[in-house]
């Protein structure tokens, strides 16, 4: 397979994901789930989703025990709703991307006060 179908395939499920999670899953741990970002293998055999909520680090394990005790319920939907001849595995991951940049952003703050 191609890199370029396994980046079309990773734009499609984020946004069925995203779709699902919003009005199909039930779990009040989901709520407020924004997913990020999809890369999905070159094979098209798994899937790994990396996702924000919001709320402190308790929130985002919690958050992320919801979607791994959904998984199978969005596979299969994705499985019915997109024409795939298979549904990658799903992969959850937190999203620190945001808390890195914080991070970054702070220290180059501090090194601009020193000077």
């Amino acid at each position: 397979m191609s890199a370029r179908r396994a980046q079309r395939v990773g734009q499609l499920l984020r946004e069925s994901l995203s779709e699902l999670i919003l009005r199909e899953v039930k779990d009040p741990r989901v709520s407020s789930v924004t997913i990020t970002s999809v890369r999905v293998s070159d094979d098209l055999s798994t899937a790994r989703v990396r996702f924000r909520c919001l709320g402190d680090d308790l929130a985002q394990q919690r958050c992320l025990a919801g979607l791994r005790s959904a998984q199978r319920f969005l596979r299969s939907q994705l499985w019915r709703k997109l024409d795939l001849r298979r549904t990658p595995q799903l992969e959850f991951e937190i999203d620190t991307s945001m808390l890195e940049l914080e991070s970054l952003t702070r220290a180059l703050r501090d090194v601009a006060l020193e000077d």
